[in-house]
């Protein structure tokens, strides 16, 4: 069981009231955390900024030093990372254990991308209002910088925001999520124990809303970086002023399954994409528009790939899919499943609990009036709708407040090209489901989507300021 402490720079605090996380599969304690207020909030983003102010000239070649030992020392614990992640929200040891990996290879790409943040020479004399100078532009640390993270990966999307963070030479306060308090103090650990830690440059407080609004409700922050849902997106960016915001926010991921397409491999991909962590991913596949043409050997197709799925136990190496975060979202996507059946839709693999965890599920015969397609669901529940055209699918698709990943399985390059033309979001992937993320590419999306881009060497732009010079 891990113990939580609260980091005020580099420093742990003792004296706090404690609350425990319970595992979402058996229920017992896996790790505790203190209770932070505002207070603590607003303590941290002091350290925070007499640490930014302290440092911001620490060479690059250290904070690459130090990055490259953070990944070595995750490396070195990678079962203890990926059992605490299992611990506290229940997903399957094997994609706990992957997290693990894409954790320390965000690192290592990031330490890779700072060697690549240069600025450029600017011709100043260009025109005649100009004049003989040399001139340039840079990159410099944007400042102070709030991260607040999610539970459903969370190490790698801490490593999303911390990594390219600290690298950049920004201090940095996390709020973690409550449900995975563990695992974010491990990877905080991580940073403050290397050999190459810059004192003071990362604190880690805990929390809920009131110590979340006064974090973003600060003036000292400037750099908002958050991952989470639309309303809590909307409430951040009313509320933070004038700031640089990056938001990672909810999706409804979708595909085109076209005629031209091998209908099994489509199917096979679209069970692994709509059902990892449990639909608990903002690109999880939520809605497959399939050709009329196909559509019944498709659907037959996918209900025989979705019951080979093994669900169980999280701590079994061959567990594919495990419990939802907790008894709400299992209730919710139950009412999910029976609101669909309610309006038409049938259920063809899934709606029920095995062992007390919600079964993956496929819905046929799904409309585009029914809720299960409008709204995001995050849970590991998958709708097919039939449609006659790729105009239709296309329209269909994009008829959505959300515009994060979509995808298209065709062996026709021009439907392809079609697809790169229309499609409204921030990524498209071509035979393959819309919930393929490599850490290496920039990552975000559009509409409700959010604003901004993960991926280290596209986060750097978020977590640094362009500055001018001219040197006469």
């Amino acid at each position: 069981m891990v113990e939580a402490k609260v980091l005020m720079g580099s420093k742990m605090v003792e004296e706090k009231r404690i609350s425990e996380r319970r595992s979402p599969y058996n229920g017992e304690v896996v790790s505790t955390a203190p209770v932070c207020d505002a207070d603590d909030a607003r303590a941290a983003l002091k350290i925070a900024k007499q640490a930014f102010e302290r440092n911001r000239q620490i060479p690059l070649s250290r904070r690459i030093a130090w990055l490259r030992d953070v990944a070595k020392r995750i490396r070195d614990e990678r079962e203890l990372f990926a059992k605490t992640i299992t611990d506290e929200i229940g997903k399957p040891i094997m994609f706990s254990r992957i997290e693990v990996d894409r954790c320390i290879e965000t690192v290592e790409l990031t330490a890779d991308a700072l060697t690549h943040v240069r600025g450029e020479t600017i011709p100043v004399d260009a025109t005649p209002s100009g004049r003989k100078a040399t001139a340039f532009w840079r990159r410099v640390p944007a400042g102070v910088v709030v991260a607040i993270t999610p539970f459903n990966f969370p190490l790698n999307l801490a490593a999303h925001k911390l990594a390219p963070a600290l690298g950049a030479g920004c201090s940095v306060v996390l709020k973690p999520t409550p449900e995975a308090p563990g695992t974010a103090y491990l990877f905080a650990r991580a940073f403050i124990e290397s050999e190459y830690a810059v004192e003071d440059m990362l604190s880690l407080v805990y929390g809920d809303a009131e110590v979340g609004s006064a974090l973003v409700g600060s003036d000292i922050p400037r750099v908002i970086s958050f991952t989470g849902s639309v309303p809590v997106g909307h409430i951040i960016t009313k509320t933070a002023g004038i700031k640089k915001i990056s938001l990672e926010l909810g999706g409804n991921a979708a595909t085109f399954v076209e005629r031209s397409a091998d209908i099994a491999h489509a199917a096979a991909r679209c069970a692994f994409g709509a059902f990892v962590n449990s639909g608990q991913v903002c690109i999880s596949l939520q809605r497959i528009y399939v050709d009329a043409a196909i559509y019944d050997r498709f659907a037959e197709a996918i209900a025989q790939e979705t019951k080979k799925l093994k669900v169980g136990s999280p701590y079994d190496d061959d567990t594919f899919m495990g419990p939802l975060i907790n008894e709400e979202a299992k209730k919710r996507a139950m009412k999910w499943v029976e609101s669909a059946k309610k309006e038409g839709a049938r259920v063809i693999a899934g709606g029920e609990l095995v062992e007390g965890i919600f079964a993956p599920t496929v819905m046929a015969d799904v409309t585009e009036e029914m809720a299960i397609v409008c709204e995001e669901v995050f849970a590991p529940i998958v709708s097919l709708v039939k449609v006659e055209s790729f105009d239709e699918a296309v329209q269909k698709m994009n008829d959505s407040p959300y515009g994060l990943q979509f995808s298209i399985f065709t062996n026709d390059l021009q439907m392809t090209q079609r697809a790169l033309d229309r499609f409204e979001c921030g990524g498209i992937v071509v035979n393959d489901v819309p919930t393929v993320r490599f850490d290496i590419q920039p990552y975000g999306g559009m509409k409700l989507s959010g604003v901004g881009r993960e991926g280290p060497q596209f986060a750097l732009e978020e977590f640094t300021e362009i500055q001018s010079v001219v040197i006469f």
